[in-house]
């Protein structure tokens, strides 16, 4: 009797399977719309549409942690914009529709609206320990919380600063940003394209001044001031003192790597240029943030490496990578064994003449060996893919427009 129950078992087991559908074989892109889940004909490697409703979606900036962790084991939350499925109202800023927050739990895919605000928003900042999501409109910063959706007032800038926040300092207790002259805002308008404005507003020596914004107590205090552009600013992901920022412009006519201790105010140049055009940037702190982690060409599109500065001993160490093999944004995964990247096209700093790739990169002694993981041809690299790592390291999501559709969330299975 226990032996013909094994093998009615076996049997069950054995049909179930057959009748499971495998994901199809396909060029990435290549259909419109691609199917939910499919399997690049190129790289072998398995993806899946993990945001899975209409309009356009969006996942996070590459070094902005969109991630919030499961509290026993129903699914960790991933935050993405996605417009607003009502119509636009008469009367509004833009025809488009707003772009609003949204989860999507990555293990069951279960999408959940967090916001309905009614003008345009910016900010990709989440509170892991909070819960919750903040955001900026216009002059206010708010926070929704990821499961209550309760919405609630931080800061309200007043009208003699132009001022934005990007980033959560590791005790989740500030906030932090820049505030600008109006002179920017000016440029900005004139020229919305930002190969219009990038060199404008770096030549322009506006000043800019970083500043904190205290969650609980609301005040705003600022902590360096420069003629320098700021921008790309982000808290270590450990030390609730420690901001990374960079002076923005041109990369091969500046020295782009700073960080700024917010108790002392002791200000560090993290990569000083040693020859013409040499480039550093895209820079982003590692899970353990003892390293960041940056792009460095030497010179400007000849020579590529991902370099990563060692914030305890300033040790720097250089991984080659071949010009095809260049991406536009990299990443660490979870374990920090190994990294991602999101290719180019051939119209960026690389030229790469077969750079339209994702890839995954293991570190060698010297240089990174390389894999394909998902062909980007069909899609269209003014949408830069942005990729992350999931929380388990089992996925590197990013986002496309395969075939000139909108943009969508993907991932792709990390063997």
């Amino acid at each position: 009797m226990r032996k013909r129950i094994v093998v009615i078992c076996i049997i069950s087991g054995w049909m179930l399977s057959c009748n499971r559908s495998e994901p199809p074989v396909i060029e990435t892109g290549s259909l419109q719309p691609m199917p939910d889940e499919w399997i690049d004909q190129d790289t072998g490697y398995e993806i899946k549409r993990i945001v899975r409703r209409g309009g356009e979606n969006r996942s996070f900036y590459f070094h902005n942690n969109p991630f919030i962790p499961q509290v026993k084991n129903e699914g960790d939350k991933m935050v993405f914009y996605g417009s607003d499925p009502r119509p636009v109202p008469e009367g509004s800023e833009s025809r488009r529709p707003v772009m609003q927050l949204f989860t999507v739990n990555l293990k069951t895919l279960e999408i959940d609206q967090l916001t309905h605000h009614p003008f345009p928003m910016s900010g990709e900042i989440v509170g892991k320990k909070r819960r919750e999501v903040f955001y900026q409109s216009r002059d206010s910063v708010f926070a929704v919380h990821a499961e209550s959706h309760e919405v609630r007032l931080i800061y309200v800038f007043p009208d003699s600063l132009n001022g934005s926040v990007t980033t959560l300092n590791a005790d989740e207790t500030l906030l932090a940003g820049s505030y600008s002259d109006r002179e920017k805002l000016e440029l900005l308008r004139q020229f919305p394209r930002k190969g219009d404005y990038f060199t404008r507003i770096f030549e322009a020596r506006i000043p800019h001044t970083l500043i904190t914004i205290d969650i609980e107590t609301r005040e705003l205090k600022t902590i360096h001031s420069d003629t320098a552009w700021l921008n790309h600013i982000q808290f270590s992901p450990t030390d609730p003192d420690l901001l990374m920022f960079c002076h923005e412009g041109p990369w091969h006519l500046l020295d782009r790597i700073w960080t700024i201790n917010i108790q002392t105010g002791d200000v560090q140049l993290m990569h000083k240029r040693t020859v013409y055009r040499e480039i550093a940037g895209h820079e982003f702190f590692s899970k353990d943030g003892k390293t960041i982690w940056f792009d460095l060409q030497i010179p400007r599109g000849e020579t590529f490496y991902l370099a990563g500065l060692d914030l305890t001993t300033g040790e720097e160490k250089r991984y080659g990578l071949k010009r095809d093999e260049w991406s536009i944004h990299f990443n660490i995964s979870p374990d920090q064994k190994i990294f991602a990247g999101d290719g180019g096209d051939s119209s960026q700093v690389a030229r790469a003449k077969d750079g339209m790739w994702l890839y995954l990169f293991t570190p060698g002694t010297d240089s990174l060996k390389s894999e394909r993981i998902v062909n980007m041809k069909y899609h269209d690299y003014e949408l830069e893919p942005n990729v992350h790592f999931s929380p388990d390291g089992r996925w590197v999501i990013f986002r496309a427009n395969f075939k000139g559709a909108g943009s969508e969330v993907f991932a792709v299975e990390v063997k």
